[in-house]
């Protein structure tokens, strides 16, 4: 047990080393979560009193503005429950809504070693493998996030561990995996995908003969017996509360989008026949651009592309071994639904999002990919030696992961930093200028929910006649732009160059540091960006005795 809980021991190190830097909900899908979290835990119910996305509630704008409303049109629940016992346990604090997901990501390094050894990998590589998840790369920064990284990547990975002992004859774990694949669905839609590899063994095990099946009809069935347990309560209130099972995708906004920006839009036309209409060139493109998306992904955030040539060589070298077979099927299948379902969306982090699932087997196979090209090379230089020089290299592959996660998350976290302090001044205005009950508008509005406590909307991307019949629906007394964020409807009044007359001048301008390059989530630089303020407040007067807007 000593390993484990060493390995166990560094990744809670390294989620407390990036909280001391960083403590805070740091993008939507962290808001979401934590703020639903503090609903649940005083007892609210299933809702927020903001909209981050009009997905929420259909795609549109509804025929009626009303906060607050019904939570998890389009997010899975798992993510803000997990946090509501810890909320009323320490309050309504950030350790509170972050510490279960340290743990759930701590507890992936202990796991990543076990599977490693069932796999019949050195006790050393299991090792190693497990430092490696404790600071995957790229992605190291998000698994102390309120968000589903740390519980998809524990979810994930323990459901194609117990689905490859099944296929060893190990029962109970095939009985087991229905309820941990349930659990990984409450967490992400694209999660009930990790019940492929065991449907596949499953009917797999149907074409062998009697005597030398593996798995059998009562765990088959015990299986999926434990999934429909564990999702039928939350399918149900779906339907209940949205008549759909799947809220966000019954308008066609998620499914049916052409460009990410749609997704923001309320007023652009997603149907099948609009989707259709870009043509087979553009649509066949879009498809081969998610799936490129989807492998740059998966080889830069946790491989940093140089551990990318030996997990091809190990993954192809245990192409055939059961403990890796789910695995495969699994990476197959994600990688073929990121291309022709969520093709648009890849880029955007919905690919990474599920991908961490791939992540501790994928270190396991990239250690054997290390020590069979060692192998290769011993056996061809005579001054070689075999096992010393594979601990070496793999030490060393452990060493560059390291330095390169404390650098991802330094870089991460001032990009953090730089959006939370553009939002401070405006903060602080609001608390003076507003009043109980305020609607604000802004980019990110579960932001402003989580750090002042505001109702609000997000800035749809549509034309301005579009935003003001928003603002106007939903009753929106203030209206906020972030230089970072800002649509192409609303910019020339964030650039000064136009004031509709419902609009006040700028009560609050936030200047970006002239020292920070604004940059999008490829790293490419935007410099005509970076004339735009950080962010601006505005007072929205649509009542003719508002005087806010007076000159």
């Amino acid at each position: 047990m000593a390993v484990p809980l060493l390995l166990f021991g560094v990744a809670i190190v390294a989620r407390l080393l990036v909280a001391s830097l960083f403590a805070e909900p740091a993008y939507p899908d962290a808001y979401y979560y934590a703020n639903l979290a503090r609903e649940l835990a005083a007892g609210h119910g299933f809702q927020v009193d903001y909209i981050w996305n009009f997905v929420e509630v259909g795609g549109r704008l509804p025929a009626e503005g009303v906060l607050p409303i019904p939570s998890n049109a389009h997010w899975m629940p798992l993510a803000a429950l997990i946090q509501v016992p810890f909320i009323w346990l320490l309050g309504a604090t950030a350790t509170a809504s972050a510490l279960p997901f340290w743990l759930a990501s701590a507890a992936v390094a202990p796991l990543t070693w076990i599977i490693g050894r069932d796999a019949g990998l050195a006790r050393w590589q299991a090792a190693s493998a497990g430092l490696l998840v404790a600071v995957p790369g790229g992605v190291a920064p998000y698994l102390g996030q309120p968000d589903n990284f740390a519980i998809f990547m524990l979810l994930g990975a323990l459901a194609l561990w117990l689905c490859a002992r099944g296929l060893r004859g190990d029962r109970r774990s095939f009985a087991l995996g229905g309820l941990v694949v349930g659990l990984a669905f409450l967490s992400r839609n694209d999660g009930i995908l990790l019940g492929v590899p065991y449907a596949l063994a499953f009917a797999a095990d149907l074409l062998r003969p009697p005597r030398l099946s593996r798995i059998g009809w009562w765990p088959a069935l015990a299986c999926t017996a434990g999934f429909v347990l564990v999702v039928t309560p939350w399918l149900v209130r779906q339907a209940e509360v949205f008549g759909s099972l799947s809220p966000s995708s019954a308008g066609g906004r998620i499914l049916f989008i052409r460009e990410y920006r749609e997704l923001y839009s309320v007023s652009s036309e997603t149907t099948l026949s609009s989707f259709l209409s870009q043509g087979p060139l553009a649509l066949i493109g879009s498809r081969i651009d998610g799936l490129v998306g989807a492998l740059r992904t998966l080889a830069a955030a946790p491989l940093l592309f140089f551990l990318v040539p030996p997990l091809a060589i190990g993954a192809w070298q245990r192409r055939r071994a059961l403990a890796f077979l789910p695995w495969s099927v699994y990476a197959l299948v994600l990688l073929a639904f990121s291309a022709l379902v969520s093709a648009v969306h890849v880029p955007y982090g919905t690919f990474l999002h599920s991908a961490v699932a791939l992540i501790p087997h994928a270190y396991l196979l990239a250690i054997l990919g290390l020590a069979a090209i060692v192998g290769w090379v011993a056996a061809r230089r005579s001054s070689w030696e075999a096992e010393t020089a594979t601990r070496n290299l793999t030490l060393m592959a452990v060493g560059v992961v390291l330095v390169v996660s404390v650098a991802a998350t330094l870089i991460t976290i001032r990009a953090w930093d730089r959006e939370q302090g553009a939002r401070t001044d405006i903060l602080a205005a609001l608390a003076v200028r507003g009043r109980s009950g305020d609607v604000v508008m802004s980019p990110d509005a579960g932001a402003y929910r989580y750090h002042g406590g505001w109702s609000g909307i997000v800035t749809p991307d549509d034309p301005l006649p579009v935003v003001e019949e928003a603002l106007r629906l939903y009753g929106a007394r203030w209206l906020v732009l972030e230089g970072e964020h800002i649509t192409a409807g609303l910019r020339p009044i964030l650039a000064g160059e136009m004031q509709p007359p419902w609009l006040s001048d700028p009560l609050v301008t936030v200047r970006p540091d002239e020292a920070d390059t604004i940059a999008d989530g490829t790293g490419a630089d935007h410099p005509e960006a970076s004339s735009l303020p950080a962010a601006a407040l505005y007072a929205v007067c649509l009542a003719d005795d508002d005087e806010r807007c007076s000159s």
